[in-house]
């Protein structure tokens, strides 16, 4: 039986990851069946606290990305909720917004929701992903549904109802109303539009199948839309230069109007412009901001860190938006995003660089799927009065140089204390050296040079201090980092090897 801390290890800030097949050397199974079995069991108990209901009158909806672990981590997570009387509904494949959707849609009406997932990360890992009503869980939810789980045995005696759900027709509907009813142009709005989806042959093949083609749009030229959890053709992640690289050969040679590619969940996006123009980080950012402009005027746009000074300008000078940059992690941003509007504050929208958009129409949901259909929304529009999406972000400078640094920390005991140390004479020395400091600052210390600027934090959850550097010159980015070296001197534990590289 699995130890309290093997269970503890599985935690992933706001939700459950680990190693789920064999297939990577020095990589051994740590999301087992037991795990997910007794995981799931303590989402029960957590959920039923949380409903004030018994487990008998819950019911949970189950989906799965297209990784090859997760019919059998779906049947051990399955049989944890049915064991304890739990009404579940079977999703099949589907994306981790639709997921979410499942409590949302009458249809469904469901108490709380697992994604199998583990986004983008290599075929042999996979993870858990939960969401009530309010959303998905928190960390701290994560920590109390593991106690509970310690407290669990495993158990595959199935006794509730399972029963079968096609969500991701009922979802991909829902996105065909949404774009019919914005465009206003009949049955067939899109049918002089030629638009290609890389899926990475994750989960996000439907966008092109039940979302596009009903609405007449050409998706010749799509690619790899057929689930394989082996991921044979490109990692299925908008950061990834290789997957970026593909969709904007898919749209040139194809001479598409766009191109959408998705994470192997769907809850982040990018796109590839006619041109061939990457839409992603800052450009993503200030493309879906300069859509929301009009209707949210003056609103506030929740960034992570590591955002540029350019995209700061691009917000506030051009579109007359508010820019708050926060901590890294969707959840932190889509937490400040709901705060700002309870607070009377209006915020339309928290987005990472990573692709994680969530706007506050859509439920604060981090909906790759969604982001795409506002551009969507947005290029037939601008397309009938003979503009461009690119028209849109024709202002948004760029920094003519950008790095980031992963500083290993190591031979420490409690490497967060001593980031946090790192931090604190960091700032220090910066102050002594004449240097500006960014402030307001949410995450770590961000120096601000004449061409450019630097940002050290610590990671979310591992015992590194990244770095990131940008620069208007050519050549700044090193010139930067030979000053950041000099401030870090006598950190031994810090590893800054990489800034010689």
């Amino acid at each position: 039986m699995l130890s309290d801390k093997d269970l503890k290890k599985l935690a992933n800030g706001s939700d459950i990851r680990g190693v789920a097949v064999e297939g990577i050397a020095d990589e051994p199974v740590t999301l087992t069946i037991e795990a997910a079995n007794r995981i799931a069991a303590g989402f029960v108990k957590f959920l039923a606290g949380r409903r004030e209901k018994s487990p008998v009158d819950l019911k949970i909806a189950v989906g799965t990305d297209s990784r090859i672990s997760a019919p059998q981590i779906k049947s051990a997570v399955i049989d944890a909720l049915s064991s304890q009387g739990v009404s579940v509904l079977d999703c099949g494949m589907a994306s981790t917004p639709a997921m979410f959707m499942s409590i949302i849609f009458p249809e469904t009406s469901a108490d709380g929701s697992i994604m199998i997932t583990a986004s983008h990360l290599p075929f042999n890992r996979n993870g858990l992903k939960f969401f009530t009503k309010t959303g998905g869980v928190e960390h701290d939810d994560i920590t109390e549904i593991l106690d509970f789980a310690a407290e669990t045995e495993e158990n595959h005696n199935r006794s509730g109802k399972v029963e079968e759900f096609n969500l991701i027709d009922l979802y991909a509907e829902n996105l065909v109303k949404k774009i019919r009813k914005a465009i206003n142009a009949g049955d067939k709005p899109l049918e002089k539009m030629h638009i290609v989806v890389d899926a990475g042959n994750g989960a996000g093949g439907f966008f092109a199948e039940k979302v596009l083609k009903p609405l007449g749009a050409d998706i010749s030229g799509s690619q790899f839309l057929n689930p394989d959890g082996n991921f044979p053709n490109h990692i299925p992640n908008p950061e990834d230069k290789d997957a970026m690289a593909s969709i904007k050969k898919a749209v040139l040679d194809n001479k598409a109007d766009i191109g959408l590619i998705f994470d192997t969940d769907v809850d982040r996006m990018g796109a590839v412009l006619s041109d061939g123009e990457d839409i992603n980080r800052n450009s993503l950012i200030a493309m879906i901001s300069a859509i929301l402009a009009e209707e949210y005027p003056h609103g506030t746009i929740v960034t992570d860190s590591v955002t540029s000074d350019e995209l700061t300008e691009f917000l506030e000078k051009v579109l007359n938006l508010h820019h708050i940059r926060y901590m890294r992690g969707y959840r932190n941003v889509i937490n400040k995003c709901i705060e700002l509007n309870s607070a009377g504050i209006n915020s339309p929208l928290a987005i990472e660089t990573s692709g994680h958009g969530a706007l506050s129409e859509n439920y604060y949901l981090d909906d790759g799927a969604y982001l795409a259909v506002k551009l969507i929304i947005a290029a037939a529009k601008l397309s009938k009065e003979g503009k461009t999406l690119a028209g849109l972000i024709e202002k948004l400078r760029h920094p003519a140089e950008a790095a980031e640094y992963r500083f290993k920390i190591s031979g420490v005991e409690n490497f967060r204390a001593y980031g946090n140390n790192v931090l604190e004479t960091f700032e220090n020395r910066a102050i002594e050296n004449g240097i500006e400091i960014a402030k307001p600052s949410f995450e770590g210390v961000r120096l601000v040079f004449a061409d450019g600027w630097a940002l050290l934090r610590m990671s979310l959850h591992d015992p590194k201090m990244p770095l990131n550097i940008e620069s208007s010159e050519k050549g700044g980015v090193k010139k930067i980092a030979a000053k950041i070296k000099d401030m870090l001197e006598g950190f031994d534990a810090l590893d800054l090897n990489i800034l010689d590289k």
